[in-house]
């Protein structure tokens, strides 16, 4: 590996990282990961999760492409269009985009619940207490009093005033399983994930293949021009949305690396 595709050993802190690295959104999402084993937010497992991903990524060109913008305004639209719209944070997800999800929330007046498949009190703690040092003011989860049908896992233990009754989840990171189970409740699924091969996109009203340093800031950019859009606006770019064209898209990105 040449020296410029490292981190500096002396690096403590993200701000150290050089935004004109080559590689700056890699070390930014690796380092964050870290710190977030560190503080107890993350689980170890969420280090080889984040690593699969960022392969994925580079072969994407570690940019957002088209049809994952177009899949980013759609979930945009569909959280301002919901009843009741929730976004799901699991430990990667705290890590990586805490104020990033909690700007998403107040663009969409969502509520922000915690889902973890190694769920402890502490952890729990840890990351509804990082999430209002982002700027959460309520966030869901550590009631968990509802659980999703056919899952045996921690993750099936849900807020019954949470994502149990919600009609949009935003579900990103999230393994296949969960999200299977999520669609069979009825609920409208948005989900980033950079394999569009991997059944969470599959199952997904909206599959967003980008990372998610960029992606849940893009919604948030959508959600804010899009405020005053009526509904007709909005279901509009919900109806010109085609999942399947962007999963192909971004399959056909990462096969060809064109």
């Amino acid at each position: 590996m040449s020296e410029d595709e490292t981190v500096p050993a002396d690096v403590t802190h993200e701000e150290e990282i050089p935004e004109d690295h080559p590689r700056y959104q890699d070390l930014l999402t690796r380092h964050r990961i870290e710190t977030g084993v560190e503080k107890g937010i993350t689980h170890l497992q969420g280090m080889h999760a984040e690593g699969r991903g960022s392969a994925f990524d580079y072969l994407l060109g570690e940019e957002t492409i088209p049809s994952a913008d177009a899949a980013e305004r759609a979930a945009a639209a569909h959280l301002l269009l919901a009843d009741h719209p929730v976004l799901s944070i699991n430990g990667n997800v705290a890590a990586l985009v805490p104020g990033e999800m909690v700007d998403l929330a107040d663009a969409t007046d969502a509520d922000l619940e915690i889902n973890l498949f190694n769920r402890t009190d502490e952890r729990i703690a840890a990351i509804a207490d990082h999430l209002r040092e982002h700027g959460a003011t309520e966030v869901k989860g550590l009631e968990a009093d509802a659980r999703i049908p056919n899952l045996d896992h921690q993750r099936a233990k849900v807020d019954a005033d949470g994502i149990y009754e919600a009609d949009v989840v935003l579900v990103p990171l999230e393994d296949g399983d969960r999200a299977e189970a999520l669609e069979a409740m009825g609920k409208t699924e948005l989900v980033i994930d950079l394999n569009p091969l991997s059944r969470s996109p599959q199952v997904a009203e909206v599959p967003i293949v980008d990372n998610i340093i960029r992606a849940v800031p893009n919604m948030a950019a959508h959600a804010q021009e899009l405020a005053d859009a009526g509904e007709g606006e909005l279901e509009g770019i919900i109806e010109a949305f085609d999942r399947e064209e962007a999963l192909e898209e971004a399959e056909e990105r990462i096969r060809s690396g064109l």
